[in-house]
């Protein structure tokens, strides 16, 4: 269970909120009053953001479009600092005191954008049924804290844009590193204290991204594809008389074969109001069978044995009325007691609140909405909306429920994000906008009526890059049909 460190004092509500405003203003170190403004009438404009030069039109913006575009272009940001003011807010915490992190990959989308560079093959789910599909954007590494119950609320804490060709559990390391430094900097974590659990989603390699960050306070909680195959721990050695090199694996554990299951080393039932009788069953120190291949070709020691907890949660029912499937899972650590494997799939469950927000920076705020062509401008306008994200966060205990005629009444404590938003601009009133007016100037005259652009966008071509540099392509025994064992 989780429980959320908010503030619930209305008077220090007001000054954390104001607190933060003033230093988002100065952490944009050029074009700070255009940016600052157009952050305000991204949070106080009514209804979804569609384009981004109809922000131009709130009242919060005092600037013209062309100035919104400079900011974009040609603003600054010092993003490390506002990292470490987003650390330092109040964040929620589970029951036991620690911080929950989830992490994952989200893309903006820009199929049409030939003259943007950097642009990857993002993957993407199509309209039909189990149907894939890659598509050039910009893809962002987003790491949020989560918190407790039934909500679309979360703490964004850092945001990376990943270069084509990334080595994506690479980067991701580095990001939690350089995040619980920050959090460690900012008191949120002091020696002593539980580990902080980081939740990840199939696409990641949790095993591999365990060992790399051994050496920090954390555990790794990881969803794995139902066609993996581990191994168990090392047999005790055994004297043969021919000899012979003893064995480093055990026997195979194939999640999709119960034979080889075996005994589980911990078994939890609860019962669920969303999904009825909900079972998990853990087995104690798996690991996976690692070979000198992929992101270990390069390894020059002997390969590591990296031994964790498998938990498998089966569900009574799903709300879709689907057919439900069993969900594996991996965890970092071993000798899970009952209580530690109820507090792994409900913290996992959990991690499903990060897709409500990129469902709400997409459709409601607009982050994906403008076509921006360098990738810089798309950086700053990502974190323009983080920020906005943020102080709808810190706006929680100020904000009143501005309910339309057809929508049931809510609690204070339950509104959704897109609630609080429609009384931002109420509230903005509580704290000063350090925005300075504008001043008077006029446009430009630009290029002539009539002439020709002389200085046409490069045009740069997307492909499939792997890290080494080279072009991808699809393995022959990847074919329909085929469904090779995951060994490792």
């Amino acid at each position: 269970m989780l429980v959320v460190a908010v503030v619930t004092d209305k008077a220090e509500a007001i000054d954390v909120l104001a607190r933060f405003r003033e230093q988002l203003y100065r952490c944009m170190t050029r074009r700070a009053d255009a940016l600052f403004e157009l952050t305000d009438a991204l949070l106080c404009t009514d209804g979804p953001v569609k384009t981004l030069v109809g922000l131009s039109l709130a009242p919060e913006h005092r600037r013209g479009h062309g100035a919104m575009y400079d900011a974009l272009n040609a603003g600054r940001i010092d993003v490390e600092s506002l990292r470490r003011q987003l650390a330092g807010l109040p964040l929620p915490r589970a029951a036991d005191g620690r911080l929950v992190l989830a992490v994952d990959v989200s893309p903006w989308l820009r199929p049409d954008g030939d003259c943007s560079p950097q642009r990857a093959f993002c993957h993407t789910y199509g309209r039909g049924k189990d149907e894939h599909r890659m598509i050039p954007g910009w893809p962002y590494s987003i790491v949020a804290a989560l918190e407790t119950g039934r909500t679309s609320w979360t703490a964004l804490l850092d945001a990376i844009r990943l270069p084509p060709g990334a080595d994506v559990t690479t980067i991701t390391c580095a990001q939690i590193r350089q995040l619980v430094d920050r959090l460690t900097d900012a008191g949120q974590w002091q020696v002593g204290d539980r580990d902080i659990l980081i939740v990840l989603d199939a696409g990641y390699e949790a095993p591999r991204i365990a060992w790399l960050l051994r050496d920090l306070p954390v555990e790794i909680l990881g969803r794995m594809r139902s066609d993996r195959v581990l191994r168990r721990p090392t047999p005790p050695r055994v004297y043969q008389p021919l000899g012979g090199r003893p064995a480093k694996h055990g026997g195979e554990f194939v999640f999709g074969d119960p034979a080889t299951w075996d005994v589980e080393h911990a078994v939890t039932n609860t019962d669920t109001r969303l999904y009825g009788q909900v079972k998990a069953q853990a087995w104690d120190r798996l690991h996976p069978r690692l070979t000198r291949r992929a992101a270990w070709v390069n390894h020059d020691q002997a390969l590591p044995i990296i031994a964790g907890t498998v938990i498998r949660l089966t569900v009574g029912h799903l709300p879709s009325r689907g057919e439900p499937k069993p969900l594996w899972l991996w965890w970092s650590k071993v000798d899970a007691t009952p209580t530690d494997v109820d507090r792994c799939w409900q913290a996992f469950l959990r991690r499903f609140d990060i897709e409500h927000t990129f469902r709400l920076l997409k459709q409601t705020l607009g982050w994906t909405a403008p076509q921006l062509r360098e990738p810089a401008a798309a950086d700053r306008w990502t974190w323009l909306v983080i920020t906005a994200h943020t102080q709808l966060r810190l706006a929680r205990p100020l904000a009143q429920d501005l309910r339309r005629p057809w929508e049931r009444p809510t609690a204070p404590e339950r509104l959704t994000p897109a609630r609080v938003r429609r009384g931002f601009r109420n509230l903005r009133a509580t704290s000063a906008s350090p925005a300075r007016a504008p001043k008077p100037s006029r446009p430009g005259p630009g290029r002539p009526p009539g002439s020709r652009n002389r200085q046409p966008a490069a045009r740069h071509d997307v492909g499939l890059i792997l890290v080494t540099g080279q072009a991808h392509h699809r393995p022959t025994h990847h074919k329909k049909g085929t469904k090779p064992r995951r060994t490792g």
